[in-house]
C-alpha cells in the first residue's frame, strides 16, 4: 500500500496541504504544485442514465414525507472506519441511506428539508444529496490528501449525482453549518455520522429519532418488486457459490474450513458485492456453534458441514442461505436421521408461510415437528404440548426459526414487535425458514452417536397472492436429493 502525504480532507481554500508523517518527500515545490494543476482531460461524464432503484427510492422518499410532515429529516450514509491505524474497513453505507438514495457513498447524507414551515405543514419535502464533489485539484487535494482522487479513484461530480439519483446535490463539507443554523423540528437516524449528529445536538431528541429509524424499518417489510428482483439475483447467484464449495471439498479437507470461506466469498466478488455477512462454514461439530465464523477448523470426510453463506448484490440485497452437506457425499445412518427431522420441520414451516398467516406460524410449525421427533427418539419426556409449553426442545433447536431479509441479513430489526414478530403475512414480504437440530459435542443426555452432529436448512421464502415462492429452490434439499446433486457437481 502507498504511502500518501495526509488522511484529512482539507477545505477548498485551505493552503497548504500539510504532509504526512514520516513521508519520504520533504515537501512539494512551487513548480511541482504548479505543474500539477494542468493538463488533466475534462472526464466530466455525460451520457449518464439515473440508477434502476431510482424510481423505487422516489416512491419511498414520498412515503416518509407524508409520514413525517413540516419535518427536517436527515438520513446519513455514515462515514469510513479505521480497522487498524491508517487503514479503514470496507465501507458499507447505512441501510435506510441506501433504501432512500440508491447510493452507496461514504460521507453522503439525505437532507428531505419541509416545503412549507411548521409542524404538520402538508406542504411535501424537498430532498438533497450532501456528497463529496470532485477533488479539488487548483490546491492540490486531489493528489497530495489521502482521501484525494488518485489515491482512491474517482468519485462523481455534483452534476453527475443529480442524474444518477434523481434530485438535486449539494457539497456535504457545507451541510453541518447549515444543520447547526437549522430551526424547527427535526429527524435524525443516529449511529451513522457522529458529526451530523454533533451539529443537531440541540435539535433531536432519541424518542423522536427512534420514531424514524422505526418507521423506515417497517417500509422494508414488504418488498417492491426491484427488491424481489435483487434478493432473487443474490439467491442465483449464492447457489452458484454453494456449488462451486461442493467442488472444491477435497482441496478443504487438505487445509481448512478457510478454503471453504474464500471459495464461497470469490462468487460473491465476483457476481455481487461482497458476502452479505460472515459465511458459517462449519465442518464437524462447529456445526453445533450457531455463529462460527472463525472457519479456521478441519474438514474431515464423514463429518457434515453446515455452510450458510449468502452474496449480496451490487445494491446490498443479500440472500441468507445454508445446507448442511455430507463431506464425503454420504449421509450416515444416524446424520440422515437427524437431517431428515430437520427437513421435515422445515417443510411443516414453509407450508405455513402464506398471507394472512401470522409470522410466528411458520416457527411454531417446525417447533412441533422437531419436538415430536425429540420425544420419539426419547430425548425428553412428552407429550409434545407439554414439551412446547416448557420449551424443553429449545435444548436443541436454539433459536427462533426465521426472519426477515432483504438489504440486511436480519431485516426491518427495528420494527414494533407488532409489526413484525407479532404481525402478519402479507403478499411481498421475504424471509427465511431454517430449523435446525444441534447437538453439543459435550452433551451427555443424549446418544453418544448424536453428539457433534448440528444440522441447519435454510431457505428464502417469498410471501405471493397465493401462498409463497422458494427463492432458492434450485438448491436441492431433501438428503437423498443432495447427495445425488453432490455427486453430479463431483463425478
Amino acid at each position: 500500500m502507498a504511502d500518501e502525504l495526509t488522511p484529512e480532507t482539507p477545505d477548498e481554500d485551505e493552503q497548504p496541504i500539510k504532509q504526512r508523517k514520516n513521508g519520504l518527500y520533504p515537501g512539494v515545490s512551487d513548480e511541482l504544485a504548479d505543474n500539477m494543476t494542468s493538463g488533466w482531460a475534462d472526464t466530466e461524464l455525460r451520457d449518464l442514465q439515473p440508477v434502476e432503484q431510482a424510481p423505487n427510492a422516489a416512491e419511498r422518499r414520498a412515503a416518509l414525507s407524508r409520514r413525517f410532515p413540516g419535518e427536517r429529516l436527515v438520513i446519513p450514509a455514515g462515514n469510513l472506519k479505521t480497522r487498524s491505524n491508517d487503514t479503514e474497513y470496507s465501507f458499507r453505507a447505512a441501510t435506510e441511506y441506501v433504501y432512500l438514495t440508491g447510493d452507496q457513498t461514504d460521507d453522503s447524507v439525505l437532507v428531505l428539508e419541509p416545503r412549507d414551515g411548521g409542524a404538520g405543514s402538508a406542504g411535501g419535502h424537498d430532498a438533497t444529496l450532501y456528497r463529496l464533489p470532485r477533488s479539488n485539484r487548483e490546491n492540490g487535494e486531489f493528489w497530495l490528501n489521502g482521501m484525494g482522487e488518485l489515491w482512491v479513484g474517482r468519485r462523481h461530480s455534483l452534476t453527475e449525482a443529480e442524474v444518477l439519483y434523481g434530485m438535486p446535490c449539494k457539497d456535504v463539507r457545507e451541510l453541518a453549518a447549515a444543520l447547526t443554523e437549522a430551526t424547527g423540528p427535526v429527524r435524525v437516524v443516529r449511529g451513522h455520522d457522529a458529526g451530523i449528529e454533533a451539529a443537531l445536538t440541540d435539535k433531536v431528541t432519541a424518542e423522536r429519532d427512534e420514531e424514524l429509524r422505526v418507521y423506515l424499518s417497517e417500509a422494508r417489510l414488504v418488498k417492491d418488486d426491484f427488491e424481489v428482483g435483487e434478493l432473487q439475483k443474490a439467491v442465483d447467484s449464492t447457489v452458484r457459490g454453494f456449488e462451486d464449495v461442493v467442488k472444491v471439498l477435497d482441496k478443504a479437507e487438505a487445509t481448512s474450513e478457510r478454503y471453504i470461506e474464500g471459495t464461497f466469498f470469490l462468487r460473491a466478488r465476483v457476481e455481487g458485492n461482497d458476502v452479505g455477512y460472515g459465511s458459517i462454514c462449519a465442518a464437524g461439530p462447529h456445526a453445533c456453534t450457531l455463529h462460527w465464523v472463525r472457519n479456521n477448523g478441519a474438514v474431515r470426510s464423514g463429518d457434515l458441514l453446515l455452510l450458510d453463506a449468502g452474496v449480496e448484490t451490487n445494491s446490498l440485497y443479500t440472500a441468507d442461505v445454508t445446507r448442511t452437506l455430507p463431506i464425503n457425499g454420504r449421509y450416515s445412518e444416524v446424520q440422515r436421521k437427524i437431517y431428515d427431522a430437520v427437513y421435515a420441520a422445515q417443510e411443516a414451516g414453509i407450508a405455513a408461510v402464506k398471507p394472512g398467516a401470522g409470522f410466528r406460524d411458520f416457527h411454531d410449525a417446525a417447533q412441533r415437528v422437531l419436538t415430536e421427533h425429540l420425544v420419539e427418539w426419547g430425548l425428553v419426556e412428552g407429550p409434545v404440548e407439554r414439551v412446547l409449553e416448557l420449551g424443553l426442545q429449545r435444548r436443541w433447536t436454539l433459536h427462533g426459526t426465521g426472519h426477515m431479509l432483504g438489504l440486511d441479513v436480519h431485516d426491518c430489526a427495528a420494527a414494533r414487535t407488532e409489526s413484525y414478530v407479532n404481525g402478519t403475512l402479507e403478499p411481498g414480504m421475504v424471509l427465511t425458514v431454517e430449523p435446525g437440530l444441534y447437538f453439543q459435542a459435550d452433551d451427555l443426555t443424549v446418544p453418544e452417536e448424536y453428539r457433534g452432529i448440528g444440522v441447519r436448512i435454510e431457505d428464502d421464502i417469498l410471501v405471493t397472492a397465493d401462498g409463497n415462492r422458494n427463492l432458492s429452490s434450485a438448491l436441492p434439499r431433501r438428503s437423498d436429493e443432495v447427495e445425488e446433486w453432490m455427486a453430479g457437481l463431483k463425478g
